[in-house]
Order: structure tokens, then C-alpha cells, then sequence
């Protein structure tokens, strides 16, 4: 047999077999990658469950980024899914296979649930670069649901429901196909590109508590709470070439070398072909992008390093993709000086006749510089609120401007507040600072170690429980109560429920009887409610919004939300020594804990210690009271110079808003620059 001739025989029928058939592949994703996936053109296709109505040349891609692992064999559940489009439909056709032997539904249940198996499919229509919402449909052959998006910073995405879109599913032998149709309100055609992905709920023994897998095409979870956490799907009409951009990211000083951990990589042409991509740990980068010429740049331009914040330049480099090659594209990093505004004297104490216009422009220097979405501002001179302002926006996917009425999370300033009621319901007999906690209310949770019963009020309040600030597991004491300093918000929380036990009351009624209405305070408040969901801003990372998350319950160690303004109110009280004895605020205000803050700089001028529930700190410039707050997209502090009856406080709703609201924002008012290094 003449082999040669065989061979080439058969490569000329396979050559002839690809000319009479337009052919699709799917693209082999890299696992660093931003998965992308092609949207081909569909007809013809009914939503029922049933995928012979497909076209074989469709590719399909593998869902199989393990998120939650309960699977009995590692062969026991996979999936792929296939993505079409109807253009003159205004519809994107979405089929998911999922293999899997053993299926479990509920019904019994009233609507879908852990529980049972189901399929999720996340959208971001619109794919802008400023961070557009998610919606996520969610089915099964029993129910189906949309995820609640009232909450998203994307008004278009509040307003999802099942008007435009048709799910069905059907399970036969040990595969379940789940279909849908999505349907939008603009045009959709080639050259468009959307934010899908995918969640499989697996599960085996539903008689088990804890038996749930999650599988996902990338590996992300909260793919709703903030943008950019879905695979790309990129619409084509005909088979698209894909090239590979890969490389390093290099600092301009070897010895900042700070981690930048994403870059974003933008079409030239195509406003939606971009790709926020995550840079390992070396400074290493792939993505596979369509055919095309794109600019790189840092995706954020805050980072930490030496105890401060820098600013990266975003200076793009230009690159050209090309299908089946790999190019490799260094970034050379760039910081930005540092803002250099602060004097050596503090404003407040110069008094300049221009000072608020001064202070002004020196906010805004701080927004624009470390990108902070927005800020609340009072300021408190001879003990009374002698200005206040508002800048920047409260969302800035929407652009909504912060007003007077904008609320920001409080975070960690709501323990004053609750101390305060704490050293109220103590000068009444109510509670006794000083008896153990676990005579009013045991502690379950940490009742194997006998040294939580020496836990008291007046520890909880100073600091000095033993506690860790938040578990991760199993509850445990980290020291001997009393004995040393270890913050902590747990503390705080087991007080709130004693608090509710010796009252017979819900923590916000007694706030309300002890400092909201003895100080007559206004836009405090600490749980959930249609008028706060109204006026609060959104929380930020990296300039990029969240979806608003208001607690259902108040909790004493973070929930308050308020704004500048209302609450310079509780600080100017505090300075003033309303609504308590004398002797009640010298116990509040005495030195019970000493800190670390200012340990590195060696100086008796400087020293840091706990009251209860207060922040006392010694400086050269008399002894302050106060205390910070951040629950990460959100920064906030306030603190009052007692003999200069001065202070401040602020609320940011970004990540980076710590570098204005902790540190330049007293020295700019109150003791110029400070090196606090020394």
C-alpha cells in the first residue's frame, strides 16, 4: 500500500470538507485569563430545553471554575454552553448542558433555594468601561427567578424582569439542558461585546445541610455586587481571528516595585471590546483578545506602599493583535508625585480670611489626585459647626452629585455613639460597667474557655476583651481579658445583645431614647428603611461602584449611617459634655487602654489610647477625642482638639478616601505637617 498517496488523500478531504462549511471553534481559553467566548448568528431556535434546534458549527465552552466543592467523584458534574444572537430578534440564544447523575429537585419548596439543582446566568448588557450593572436569571424545570438588582448603582439593570426573556429546562438520562432567551431593548450586531457568565448549583444528598457545588465559567464570586467579575462574549457574524497579548509589568524604580494587580486593555476602534485583566503576583499578564489594534493601561492608579498611597500614571502603550499570534507588550510603570499641600502650620490655627475657600480647593485636590468618589465635610471651631460642604458624587456610574442630604456608612464611629448609650444605661444601674458580662447573658459560642467570664463592659468598651475584631471560624480569645489592647467589633456586638437583654428592647429603640433624642440628632440611623435606601450613597473600590448593602438588623460596631453635618452634632456634644454626668465623662474620657498607633515615632509628644468607646490622643497641640471608621468602601473619622474646641469630620464613600479622612486632613486643619515616621 502506497502510504504517501493515502495520506494526501485523505488531507485533500479533509481541505474540502472545511471549503463547503463555514466552520466555528471556540477559543482555548487561557485559565489567566478573562474568558471570551463567540456569539454567532441563530435562527430558527425555540426556547423548550431541547438543543437539536442548534447548529452543530456552534462552539461550545467549558464551565468548570470550581468555586464550592461538595462532589462526590471529580467526574460527577460538569458543563458547557453554547451563546448565539438573532439580530433582527434583538435576542441573545444561551444553551447550558450540564452533565450530572444525580438531579435534585424541590417541590415542596416554594420557590428556588440551595437546595436544588438549577442553572444561573449573569448579563451585563451593556458592557461599559465605567462599570455597567449585572442582572442574573436563575431556573430550573420547577421555578425560576431574577435576582433583586433594586439595590445596583446601574438604574438600567434595576429595572430587569422576565418581560424580555424565556428560560425553559429539561432533564434527560444524566444531562440537563438549560435554554434561554434574552432579549434587549437596543439593536444588538456584530462587533458588540457583553459581560456573560454562569453558576451551576450541584446538588447530591439534599438531606445534607452543607452539600452545595457551585461551578462557574470564571472564577469569581459577588458577580453582582461590583462590575467586572464575568467572562466576555464577543457577537460575530463570521469566524473571528484571535491573538494573544502577553507581558510583564515593569516599575520606572525597581525599589517601589508595588503590586498593581490589573491592567485594562481597550479597542481602538470598538468602544465595547475591553478587558480588565488580573496581573499575577510577578507582574505577569495574558488575554486573549479578537483580531485588532488596543491600548494598555493600569486599570487603577492607587496603590499602597511605605505607609502611604501613590498614584500610577496611566500612560497607554499601543499594540496591534493578530489571529494565532502571541505578542508580548511590557508596561512600564510611572508614579506620580505626591501632593504636596499641607503647611507647617494647621489652617484653623493661622485663620486666613479665605480658609473655607482654601480648605475647598484642598478636598478637591484629594478627590481628583486618589480618586475619591465623594466627601462629606464639617468643620467645628470655638465648639460650634462653623462649616460645612459636600463634593464630589455619591455614584459615580450615574455621576448623582453628593448633597447635603447624602447619607455615608459611619462604620466603626458607631461604637461612641453606643458607648454613650452604654455610659447612660451605667449611670442609671442599669449596667454595671464592671459585673461580667456573662451574668446578664452567657456567650455561647465561647463558653469552652472559662476566661470569657471575666469579660466586662468596661473592657468590651476599652478595647481589652481578648476578642478577636472579627472571627474567621471558630470564636476564640486571643489574650487574657483585660490585659492588654486587641480591637474588636465582636465585643461590641455581644454587648449589643446584652444591652437587649437587660432593656427588653431592640438596640435602636434605646438609641433612639438615649442619643437620638436627648441630643436631638438628625439623619442618624442604624438599620434598613425606604427613606435611607433613597439618600445613601453608594460604597466605591477602586472608583467603581457597589451595590448599596443596608443592614436589616443594627449592629453597634459598624451600621450607622449619617452624614457630616448631623453628626458634627454628637461630636460637639461630646465636647461639650451633654446628656451625661461630669464624673460619667471623666470614666469615658480617662486614658484605659494605651495603643500602638504612634509607636514608631518615639515621641512623648504623640501617644494613642482607648477611653471607652472613644479614641484619646495626646499630641503637641492638647489631648483630642474621636475615633475612625472603615468598612472598606467606605473611609470616615472625626476627632475634636478638646482645649482648641477644633475638629473635624469627614465621610468618604471610596477605598481611598483613607489617605484625606486618617491622615491629611488634620494636618491640613489642625498641626501642619507632621512626619510621622520619625
Amino acid at each position: 500500500m502506497n502510504f504517501k498517496l493515502l495520506f494526501f488523500v485523505l488531507l485533500a478531504l479533509i481541505l474540502l470538507n472545511c471549503k463547503t462549511e463555514k466552520q466555528f471553534t471556540a477559543i482555548d481559553d487561557n485559565k489567566n485569563s478573562v474568558p471570551l467566548s463567540v456569539a454567532y448568528p441563530v435562527s430558527n431556535i425555540t426556547v423548550d430545553g431541547e438543543i437539536e434546534d442548534w447548529d452543530t458549527t456552534i462552539p461550545e465552552y467549558t464551565i468548570d471554575a470550581l468555586l464550592e466543592n461538595k462532589m462526590d467523584s471529580p467526574d460527577d458534574l460538569s458543563a458547557v454552553f453554547k451563546v448565539g444572537f438573532a439580530e433582527k430578534e434583538r435576542s441573545v440564544y444561551i444553551a447550558v448542558i450540564v452533565t450530572d447523575d444525580d438531579h435534585q429537585l424541590d417541590n415542596s419548596a416554594a420557590s428556588l433555594s440551595d437546595t436544588q439543582d438549577q442553572c444561573l446566568i449573569y448579563l451585563d448588557k451593556t458592557h461599559s468601561p465605567n462599570g455597567s450593572g449585572v442582572n442574573v436569571y436563575s431556573f430550573n424545570e420547577l421555578y425560576k427567578d431574577v435576582d433583586d438588582a433594586s439595590t445596583s448603582w446601574d438604574l438600567f439593570a434595576r429595572n430587569a424582569n422576565w418581560d424580555d426573556v424565556e428560560v425553559a429546562s429539561k432533564r434527560g438520562e444524566n444531562i440537563t439542558i438549560y435554554e434561554a432567551k434574552i432579549g434587549f431593548d437596543e439593536p444588538i450586531d456584530a462587533g458588540k461585546m457583553l459581560g456573560l457568565d454562569f453558576m451551576i448549583y450541584d446538588v447530591d444528598h439534599p438531606n445534607l445541610e452543607d452539600d452545595l457545588t457551585r461551578i462557574s465559567w470564571r472564577k469569581s464570586d459577588g458577580k453582582t455586587n461590583v462590575p467586572f467579575k464575568l467572562g466576555n462574549v464577543l457577537l460575530a457574524k463570521e469566524p473571528i481571528g484571535i491573538g494573544t497579548i502577553k507581558g510583564h509589568l515593569k516599575w520606572e524604580k525597581d525599589s517601589l516595585g508595588l503590586p498593581i494587580n490589573k491592567i485594562r486593555v481597550s479597542s481602538d476602534l470598538h468602544p465595547s471590546y475591553w478587558v480588565r485583566q488580573d496581573v499575577d503576583t510577578t507582574g505577569y499578564y495574558e488575554v486573549s483578545l479578537p483580531k485588532g489594534t488596543y491600548a494598555i493601561v493600569p486599570e487603577w492608579g492607587i496603590y499602597n506602599g511605605d505607609d502611604q498611597q501613590y498614584k500610577v500614571k496611566k500612560n497607554p502603550i499601543h499594540v496591534k493583535v493578530k489571529p494565532n499570534e502571541t505578542l508580548v507588550a511590557d508596561l512600564e510603570i510611572e508614579v506620580e508625585k505626591p501632593l504636596d499641600l499641607i503647611l507647617d502650620k494647621g489652617i484653623l490655627l493661622t485663620d486666613p480670611t479665605d480658609k473655607y475657600d482654601q480648605i475647598d480647593t484642598f478636598i478637591n485636590a484629594y478627590i481628583d489626585f486618589y480618586d475619591i468618589p465623594g466627601v462629606s465635610l464639617a468643620i467645628i471651631e470655638d465648639g460650634k459647626m462653623s462649616y460645612h460642604s459636600t463634593y464630589g458624587v455619591q455614584n459615580t456610574y450615574t455621576q448623582e452629585p453628593v448633597t447635603s442630604e447624602t447619607i455615608f456608612e459611619a462604620a466603626s464611629i458607631t461604637k461612641p455613639v453606643f458607648a454613650f448609650t452604654v455610659m447612660r444605661l451605667a449611670e442609671r444601674e442599669i449596667i454595671d460597667l464592671d459585673r461580667p458580662l456573662h451574668e446578664y447573658l452567657p456567650f455561647e459560642e465561647i463558653e469552652y474557655d472559662e476566661r470569657y467570664k471575666k469579660i466586662t463592659a468596661r473592657m468590651v468598651l476599652s478595647h481589652k476583651t481578648g476578642f478577636p475584631n472579627w472571627r474567621s471560624g471558630k470564636m476564640e480569645l486571643l489574650f487574657e481579658p483585660g490585659t492588654e489592647f486587641g480591637y474588636s467589633g465582636e465585643g461590641f456586638e455581644y454587648l449589643k445583645r446584652v444591652v437587649e437583654h437587660i432593656t427588653s428592647k431592640e438596640i435602636v429603640k434605646t438609641l433612639n431614647e438615649e442619643v437620638i433624642r436627648p441630643l436631638e440628632l438628625k439623619n442618624v440611623f442604624f438599620e434598613k428603611s425606604d427613606h435611607l435606601f433613597k439618600v445613601v450613597a453608594h460604597g466605591h473600590d477602586d472608583n467603581y461602584p457597589h451595590k448599596v448593602s443596608l443592614p436589616n438588623k443594627a449592629g453597634m460596631a459598624w451600621s450607622m449611617h449619617t452624614e457630616a453635618k448631623s453628626f458634627s452634632d454628637f461630636a460637639i456634644a461630646l465636647l461639650k459634655k451633654k446628656g451625661l454626668k461630669e464624673k460619667t465623662y471623666s470614666d469615658m474620657f480617662y486614658k484605659h487602654t494605651v495603643t500602638d498607633k504612634y509607636e514608631e515615632m518615639k515621641s512623648e509628644d504623640w501617644k494613642s489610647f482607648f477611653g471607652l468607646g472613644v479614641q484619646i490622643e495626646k499630641t503637641p497641640y492638647g489631648t483630642t477625642f474621636g475615633h475612625g471608621g472603615n468598612n472598606g468602601d467606605f473611609k470616615c473619622e472625626f476627632k475634636v482638639y478638646e482645649g482648641l474646641g477644633k475638629g473635624f469630620v469627614i465621610f468618604t464613600n471610596g477605598n481611598t478616601g483613607g489617605e484625606l479622612a486618617y491622615k491629611a486632613l488634620e494636618q491640613f486643619l489642625i498641626t501642619g505637617k507632621v512626619d510621622f515616621s520619625q
